[in-house]
């Protein structure tokens, strides 16, 4: 027994036929999964927003009050010092370059906390300013 008899005395049409069912069901749900994997990574960005406590953010609210550590207000001190030398509006990578040969200890992510806390704010146009209100009610006041 040859050819097509062969095929059809060992049911061979029938496994053609679930073998096809099965690849075409796995192509199926995969298109589905990828068609929806929008919603898993949108769930997986909020992931965390329902269990924080909303804050009310009511007419009184000022903007929040930023606690530096103390190795941040003396490296805001050393950093505010570089700013006068090179003055204002300054570039970012001049002034880590400075600070990095003025001998801050890990100055990028000095200047990081510094550009967290506000009291390093870009223009817009790719320079940054040194915003002394925030210098004197973070470091000089506290």
């Amino acid at each position: 027994m040859l050819g097509l008899e062969a095929i059809a005395a060992h049911n061979g049409w029938a496994m053609a036929l679930v073998g096809a069912l099965i690849v075409f069901t796995g192509l199926i749900l995969l298109s589905l999964a990828v068609s929806q994997i929008h919603k898993v990574l949108q769930l997986w960005d909020k992931r965390g927003s329902s269990l924080r406590p909303k804050k009310s953010g009511g007419a009184g609210a000022g903007p929040p009050k930023i606690t530096l550590s103390p190795e941040a207000k003396i490296a805001a001190k050393q950093v505010k010092l570089l700013i006068e030398r090179i003055g204002e509006p300054f570039s970012l990578p001049k002034l880590l370059e400075l600070s990095q040969k003025a001998g801050l200890a890990r100055s990028h992510g000095k200047v990081n906390e510094l550009v967290d806390a506000g009291l390093i704010v870009p223009d817009g146009k790719g320079a940054f300013s040194w915003n002394q209100p925030v210098f004197e009610t973070n470091v000089i006041n506290s």
